[in-house]
């Protein structure tokens, strides 16, 4: 009894001084029973009656102190006992009243040289006060002359209140997410009515910082010592992802040398130890954007013996230096330490393609896709002369005369509506007056001016945008009498509209996003969204500039990662725009116009020889796919036109009588979600009452048929126009799938004329015979094909540089028999590698680029099988044109001079099925797939191997029968996605080095690309293979004086730059 006395009084105590709540937490419990599991610690609870109640001259005497802030915590009376007694603090306390003021917080950060967004702070003295310092408009915020576009991030300065929202741009569709802690499943929600921000108090607005979806959340024990956790991140879609037992799914991951000494200058900092902070990354960098204060991570025995170690060695070092704080070799509570089961996640799917075998890695998705199902693209030109719009083009053109303008905001939209519904006749010209032809036609043209600006409800730059040139102008006197300017008096308006993206459209791309989820990537246990969660699925999503091909992008992601809510955040989060690599046809707009001229003289002139030259590949002749009676098709597509239109005539005189009788040209309709992402679902209603689908009107409807009809051939000339061919079948395939229930007679035999047309005139504007095609095709995806073979050789130099860390570390754990012979393999296997592809330059370009650093998930803390493996995967969202020519490059590149002699990288097979396909329809898209070959040397060309399918998109086929599925995809309006096919012969091997020989000569060099910078929106995950070295590093504990910035990590082959 007197031995155990003595011990009692030889232990150190720790006062545990929070509230109840917080010391029954399991993680406090789990700590504290090893800590005391030491044999060297007594621990005392307070509780709440003695922290609440008690005097603290009665509190319990202790020499070390665990005291932290929570609600209804006496923060002044803990700190007045800490003056007291003096106990070694843990966390200091008056440190901690600064985490209640995000103010406080940001000042403290930067103080310390800790990165934090770009902020700028709100300060209210009452609710609604104006500040001259403030000002708000439709896409930004601007505080003392610090702007913030859309998207932004409003948070109150209150660090108790949680509400924090974020403001999205009306080009990605506005409205408003906000943020809150986690209530049941969810974690935010999305209001798309809400477009302006707060005014009832003080906020700090700062940067939205695109983080791919993932939030890290930092755990310090000491500034020696930090644990980092991943979570899908509130922002994305709000629903909280869960295990089987109901707690939140997050995964461990490493921190990079930068971040740990973030971390530790978060400790020293705000002088709390034992602290938790939220760590953005964001394009390389990361940046913190919350600190939470005493925090312990959930569920991990690991983290508990190591904070309890960590903690152990604080209280030993401050009250008894002189006893040892090395760690046993065997922790005093490792006996019947429970087991940690594997976590699965609750909504999940996998899949595999075919078969793999033991030694075949996947390590690299490459997919260039095809937005989904759009309406028609429509266009509208006529020249005003009216006052209120020649001012209109001047007020937002800085008042400059010869200046073009551009209106795209609701504001300006809205403006130009108010002019045009004014100028707009209340009767339609013609039917009771002598007007002459030309003002009806002006009068038509403003009429579905005004329609278009009202259709939907909602101004979305996405899909909207009005072009005022002037064309004449006059010289007046200047209003002060002083001299003369120049007034227009006559501008070109040009409005483009449609080409929205229809519910059918959404509808295929998050099915295709699922398709691809579950069939796409090798099944590890729940396949690619425990991949993506645990830092091993390195993605990244671009799109172009178009609005239906962001929203294909967003929605395709949505089905990908399996996520829930509006498409908006999404395409916020994940989506870059890159419109110099996925837009435009101007660099061979001389070659396509050559092309389309040799088109038009074979279908006009009626040739026919040209099928009948090469009857054993028909793809290489010109003109290949043009059918041959195609001169005697074009007047009768011109007559099933004109029917067509005028049925849609008669339904929009019947509508227009209807308007101008109930019309009182009220306000703009409230606004309306759908019109801007993109419909959902089907407007039952509208169908039901015998209007088109969607927000199109009967006028619109009509505007668009007529234009069609005058376009497609000149009576007085005579003459015919081949380039509406694709625009006429466009229109037939949209109203035949959404307009079916409107019955127009003779649809149906000019879908079919207009297709047989369109199947041979589409593929050939990209080129009249593959050399052409070749060509074009090459300067079209340039870009784009340079950026694929920058992704493949990125991955090829990661795989080999995990590959080598291996075999060392096999090595080092069996001794050193086969060193030199390692070492040997390296230099030889770095060698082959440095010549191929690349220059030596670009290979060295830039070896210390932060944007490069690769995350990673920390496998000591990971319960995960196979923390090695990594996939990439990069998702290109583009246009019709960028998709032809891709594919032309990949069949056609035997053709180029340098490439005498190749095969064709596509099989004979597959080229035959491509001339058949013709039509590389919505959602259509090509695959590259890179396999390693684990069991064969570095060197070996046969590691690594690319996989080539492709899909031509959705299939109109079915809805030519009269079964049961036409019945049910007429009711839905969509069309199934057809599935991948091979592009090579089933056992064949392209190996990556034949690939980069063949196409590089049609690729953008990359030292041809410019240095590294970030599109617009999310970047994802850089990659540095130095940072490969972080997954063999024992986390705990990380030194003092280490290394900070990786400089001595051991050689690793140099990546070339990926600003993608």
């Amino acid at each position: 009894m007197a031995g155990e006395a003595d011990d009692l009084k030889n232990k150190i105590t720790v006062g545990v001084c929070v509230m109840e709540k917080k010391a029954s937490s399991a993680p406090m419990l789990e700590i504290l029973e090893r800590l005391e599991a030491f044999g060297e610690f007594e621990i005392l609870y307070f509780g709440d009656k003695v922290i609440l109640e008690e005097p603290i001259e009665r509190w319990p005497i202790c020499e070390c102190l665990i005291a932290f802030h929570s609600t209804g915590y006496p923060l002044q009376r803990a700190e007045a006992y800490a003056a007291l007694r003096k106990p070694f603090l843990v966390n200091e306390l008056g440190q901690q009243r600064l985490l209640h003021d995000r103010r406080k917080v940001y000042e403290q950060l930067e103080m310390f040289g800790i990165p934090v967004p770009r902020y700028a702070l709100v300060n209210r003295d009452y609710p609604n006060q104006e500040l001259d310092y403030f000002i708000e408009e439709e896409d930004f915020v601007e505080v003392h002359g610090n702007r913030f576009w859309k998207p932004f991030v409003e948070k109150p300065v209150d660090g108790d209140n949680h509400s924090i929202m974020i403001y999205y741009p009306s080009s990605a569709g506005g409205g408003m997410k906000e943020l809150f802690r986690k209530v049941g499943n969810r974690s935010s929600e999305f209001h798309p009515e809400v477009r302006r921000v707060r005014r009832e108090g003080s906020y700090v607005y700062e940067e939205f910082m695109p983080t791919g979806g993932t939030d890290v959340k930092v755990y310090t024990v000491g500034p020696e010592y930090a644990h980092a956790e991943a979570r899908k991140s509130p922002v994305v879609d709000g629903v909280v992802m869960r295990n089987p037992d109901g707690k939140e799914v997050r995964y461990p991951v490493l921190l990079t040398p930068t971040e740990k000494q973030m971390a530790r200058e978060v400790c020293i900092a705000f002088r709390q130890a034992v602290c938790g902070f939220d760590l953005l990354r964001c394009e390389g960098r990361s940046y913190v954007c919350d600190v939470n204060g005493w925090s312990f991570v959930k569920n991990s025995y690991k983290y508990y013996d190591d904070a309890a170690c960590v903690l152990r060695k604080m209280f030993l070092d401050a009250k008894a230096p002189h006893l040892s704080s090395t760690i046993p070799p065997i922790l005093p509570w490792k006996v019947n330490e429970p087991v940690q089961q594997s976590e699965g996640l609750t909504r999940q799917g996998s899949g595999i393609i075919g078969t793999f075998g033991q030694s075949e890695e996947l390590r690299c998705v490459i997919a260039i896709v095809r937005h989904g199902d759009r309406t028609p693209k429509q266009k509208v030109k006529l020249k005003v002369t009216e006052e209120k719009l020649l001012n209109l083009m001047l007020k937002y053109n800085g008042g400059r005369p010869r200046a073009e303008t551009k209106l795209k905001s609701a504001v300006q939209l809205q403006d130009l509506l108010d002019a045009t519904r004014i100028l707009v006749p209340r009767s339609r010209p013609g039917r009771e007056s002598d007007s002459e032809a030309e003002d009806i036609e002006h009068a038509e043209k403003l009429r579905q001016v005004k329609a278009v600006l009202e259709e939907g409800g909602h101004f979305s730059g996405i899909y909207r945008k009005v072009q005022l040139k002037p064309l004449k102008w006059v010289k007046v006197p200047k209003a002060n009498g002083e001299g003369e300017e120049e007034r227009p008096t006559e501008a070109l308006m040009v409005l483009k509209y449609g080409g929205v993206l229809t519910h059918a459209g959404r509808k295929q791309a998050e099915e295709l996003g699922r398709y691809f989820r579950n069939n796409m990537y090798p099944g590890e246990g729940t396949g690619l969204l425990r991949l993506h969660s645990t830092y091993r699925h390195d993605l990244k999503i671009y799109s172009s500039d178009e609005g239906r091909v962001q929203m294909s992008a967003a929605a395709f992601a949505k089905g990908l990662l399996d996520l829930e809510g509006q498409l908006t955040p999404i395409l916020v989060s994940l989506v870059s725009k890159d419109s110099s690599m996925l837009d435009g046809l101007d660099n061979a707009s001389i070659e396509i116009k050559e092309a389309k001229a040799r088109l038009n003289e074979i279908i006009t002139s009626g040739m026919k020889s040209v099928h009948s030259s090469c009857p054993e590949k028909p793809w290489m002749v010109d003109g290949s796919g043009l059918p041959a009676n195609a001169s005697e098709l074009l007047p009768k597509l011109v007559n099933l036109t004109k029917k067509v239109t005028e049925q849609v005539r008669c339904l929009a005189m019947d509508e227009d009588e209807e308007l101008v009788e109930t019309s009182s040209y009220e306000v703009i309709p409230p606004y309306d979600q759908a019109k801007a992402l993109g419909k959902t679902n089907i407007d039952v209603d509208r169908i039901a009452a015998g209007l088109p689908c969607g927000s199109e009107g009967f006028l619109l409807m009509f505007a668009r048929w007529r234009k069609l009809e005058r376009d497609l051939y000149n009576e007085r000339k005579g003459r015919f126009d081949i380039t509406q061919i694709p625009d006429v079948y466009d229109s037939c395939k949209y109203d035949l799938l959404h307009n079916a229930h409107l019955n127009l007679e003779g649809l149906d035999e000019l879908f079919k004329v207009a297709q047989l047309l369109a199947d041979g005139v589409i593929p050939n504007e990209y080129g009249i015979n593959p050399r052409q095609k070749l060509k074009i095709g090459s300067k079209i995806a340039r870009r784009l094909m340079g950026k694929i073979l920058i992704d493949l050789r990125n991955t090829r130099e990661e795989a080999i540089s995990v590959a080598e860390l291996k075999c060392n570390q096999d090595i080092l754990n069996t001794g050193k028999e086969d060193g030199d012979y390692l070492l040997k393999s390296q230099s030889k296997t770095e060698s082959s590698r440095r010549t191929s592809f690349t220059s030596e330059m670009s290979m060295d370009q830039d070896e210390d680029d932060d944007k490069e650093i690769k995350y990673r998930l920390d496998p000591k803390y990971a319960n995960v099988k196979t923390p090695e493996r990594h996939v990439r995967t990069r998702l290109y969202f583009t246009s019709e044109s960028h998709i032809h020519s891709l594919m032309n490059v990949l069949r056609y590149c035997n053709l180029d001079e340098s490439l005498q002699g190749e095969n064709s990288l596509v099989c004979d097979n597959a080229l035959d099925r491509l001339h058949r396909t013709k039509e590389l329809d919505y959602m259509s898209y090509i695959v590259l797939r890179l396999f390693e070959n684990t069991e064969v040397a570095f060197e070996d060309p046969t590691r690594f191997r690319v996989e080539m399918t492709f899909s031509r998109g959705a299939d109109l086929s079915p809805l030519e029968r009269n079964d049961s599925e036409a019945a049910s995809l007429h009711q839905e309006h969509t069309l199934p996605i057809m599935g991948p096919e091979r592009l090579q012969e089933v056992g064949s091997c392209l190996t990556l080095e034949m690939m980069e020989k063949m196409v590089r000569p049609f690729a953008m060099p990359a030292e041809d690309f410019p240095p590294p910078t970030i599109p617009q929106g999310f970047t994802g995950y850089f990659s540095k293979s130095a940072a490969v070295l972080e997954r063999l590093v024992n986390l705990w504990p990380f030194h003092k004086h280490g290394n900070t910035n990786g400089t001595n990590s051991p050689k690793s082959p140099r990546n070339l730059p990926e600003s993608c």
